[in-house]
């Protein structure tokens, strides 16, 4: 801490999943008093971002996954559809889901999950530990400096409740918010589309399909009407569904560059992991795009051939998906060997393939369109080309022109849903908080990927040098570019859950360990012996075992909910590390050896938290988490 007995102050920007979890997270962790504060510029935004809000998605928008793989604790699987069986308050739900009975590979409207994030943020406040709190404020970041207390946050619109004794900030109209430490949660990025720039104020043009207007246009539109969705990701899906469930009967294109259509996922499929030996053939030097993608064409077919013999009761819509995971611990090596703008241009271009074979949809979404697809219906055509432009037609409407391999042709729509969704390439970013901070250098566009911002292992922001900028973390979608090339997660990252859970996690952790070891005076501490993990893994240490008991006992704190479990746990936890009394590993001038015990044991059991090797299930299992009602046990 800077200022003695001051409470520490977290600063979360962003009240979507991501900011949600973390938040959730920090509240569970958290072992002395801390502040909270959760910042949202768009109150219906919180707890639920662009993806799950309700004004931007009706009951019939559904998780494009199963709902058995939604819950926001990834070492619980069955969370929300617990709390959506047993806890959800259905009093205004329409008569379908009222009656619902929600299963693991089941559909689920998205915009519940909206009052489950809530619900669980709100017994996170419930269960904190004294003197942590949770301030929950409207406002909008846009600069961030460094102060010896932190950063100091340029906020505008700031809750006057949060606002109160702030100084003036040297923009207009904004206040200084002070944090010990700042988590940049903030979600995608909208992309300006070049080829809707004549058009983005036309009311027959919809930028942003899950925002409350465009529901209004594609509820309303006359059922004969005829529609353009640019793009063919799984938003694209939502459009076409919303539009063929409300009886519309008008033709309806969907525009793909890449002609990519989604896998249905089977009735009972489940997530699992399987093992695949190294794709040596990907390790080779690069030596050209063609012979490249020659080579990941020949391991591909090797590792499905492989999947289908080894495993027959796998079903083969889901062969694909099983590789792809089973490929992401070798996938860093063989990207390390593709030069910086050959990558780029490889991921620009087959970003949706590479989704599609990861990711499938639930078949609420995908039998309406496929039916809408079919000869016999024909309502939904598949595009394929590029959108060159959209520009008004003098009857009204618009005109979509289209570039193909080797043709150009137009056609006329009564509205043009965009897809083209997200800008990636921070350099570009549109929020002003984004722009200040690539300017001044405290965070850097990523350089091999060209996607996301620059972050070290615990996702703390990366300066221009690669030095931590400070106690400043990102979780969620700015870290894409870290994730593609330090884990290999290629695909649809923007709804990549597993990933957003883990970084609340990890964030949240590093967070209260450093909070906690500034205020005990040894800041560096850790920094100081990176060499933390090797003190609770090494097999010749004559303390293992009681290392190891100490672990489990961490894990079970971290993943426990309820604050008489964890005091319960810790207490056990601190008696068990007090009683070992030293670690001959440990170096001589370590002071306090006890505190770096702790973090050294916190450290290793976020670890088996993230562990993405296995299934949630299996995490729960092999984290011995399945019978802990009594911490006793």
């Amino acid at each position: 801490m800077s200022r003695t007995g001051a409470r520490p102050r977290v600063l979360v920007v962003g009240a979507g999943l991501a900011g949600t979890a973390t938040a959730i997270r920090l509240l569970h962790f958290a072992r002395r008093p801390l502040e909270i504060i959760l910042l949202e510029r768009r109150a219906d935004y919180r707890s639920a971002g662009v993806a799950y809000h309700r004004d931007g998605n009706p009951w019939d928008h559904v998780f494009n996954i199963q709902a058995g793989r939604m819950s926001v604790f990834r070492e619980d699987v069955l969370d929300f559809i617990n709390w959506a069986n047993q806890e959800a308050d259905r009093r205004e739900w329409p008569r379908r889901w009222a009656s619902w009975t929600f299963t693991e590979q089941g559909p689920a409207p998205r915009r519940i999950f909206q009052d489950y994030l809530g619900d669980r943020l709100a017994e996170a406040v419930r269960e904190s530990c004294s003197g942590v709190v949770l301030v929950e404020a409207d406002g909008e970041a846009l600069d961030a400096h460094r102060c010896d207390r932190g950063f100091e946050v340029a906020v505008r619109g700031l809750s006057p409740h949060v606002a109160e004794g702030l100084r003036p900030g040297p923009l207009a109209d904004t206040l200084l918010l002070e944090a010990d430490h700042v988590v940049l949660a903030t979600g995608l990025e909208l992309r300006e589309p070049a080829f809707a720039a004549g058009v983005a104020d036309h009311p027959s043009f919809v930028r942003n399909p899950y925002s409350a207007s465009a529901i209004r246009k594609l509820t309303s539109l006359p059922a004969e009407a005829s529609v353009a969705i640019v793009g063919s990701v799984l938003s694209a899906y939502d459009t076409a569904g919303l539009l063929l469930r409300n009886g519309h009967t008008g033709p309806v294109r969907m525009i793909s560059r890449s002609g990519t259509l989604f896998r249905t996922y089977p009735g009972a499929h489940e997530h699992g992991v399987v093992p695949l030996p190294r794709p040596d053939i990907l390790m080779e030097p690069y030596r050209g795009r063609e012979e490249f993608l020659a080579r990941v064409r020949t391991a591909w077919q090797d590792a499905c051939s492989s999947v289908r013999v080894r495993y027959p009761e796998i079903d083969s819509v889901i062969v694909s998906e099983r590789v792809a995971k089973a490929w992401e611990p070798y996938l860093p090596e063989a990207i390390d060997r593709v030069p910086t703008e050959e990558l780029r241009c490889l991921l620009d271009e087959f970003s949706t393939g590479i989704a599609a074979l990861r990711v499938g949809a639930v078949a609420y979404t995908m039998e309406i369109i496929e039916r809408a697809m079919h000869p016999q219906d024909g309502r939904v055509e598949l595009v394929l080309g590029r959108v060159r432009e959209i520009t008004p037609a003098p009857s009204g409407r618009l005109t979509v022109s289209v570039a193909a391999q080797h043709e150009r042709h137009s056609f006329e729509a009564d509205l043009v849903v965009s897809n083209f969704g997200r800008e990636s390439d921070y350099a570009k970013a549109g929020q002003p908080l984004w722009r200040n901070l690539v300017r001044n250098g405290i965070a850097t566009p990523h350089v091999r990927t060209g996607r996301g911002v620059e972050v070290d292992a615990c996702g703390t922001l990366l300066d221009t040098n690669g030095h931590p900028a400070g106690p400043i973390s990102a979780v969620g979608v700015p870290r894409e570019g870290d994730e593609i090339v330090r884990h290999g997660r290629t695909g649809a990252f923007a709804f990549n859950l597993a990933a957003i859970k883990n970084h609340s996690v990890a964030v949240a952790a590093h967070i209260v360990e450093q909070l906690e070891l500034r205020r005990d005076g040894f800041h560096h501490l850790a920094a100081r012996h990176p060499q933390y993990r090797s003190y609770v893994s090494n097999p010749e240490e004559a303390v293992r075992e009681a290392l190891e008991e100490s672990v489990e006992l961490e894990v079970r704190r971290l993943a426990s909910r309820e604050r008489k479990r964890r005091e319960a746990l810790e207490s056990r936890l601190d008696a068990r590390i007090r009683s070992m009394g030293g670690l001959p590993v440990l170096p001589t001038d370590v002071p306090h050896e006890e505190r770096l015990i702790r973090a050294c044991v916190n450290r290793v059991a976020v670890d088996r938290l993230n562990d993405v090797s296995v299934t949630p299930r299996q995490l729960r299992r092999q984290l011995g988490l399945e019978n802990t009602e009594h911490p006793e046990d």
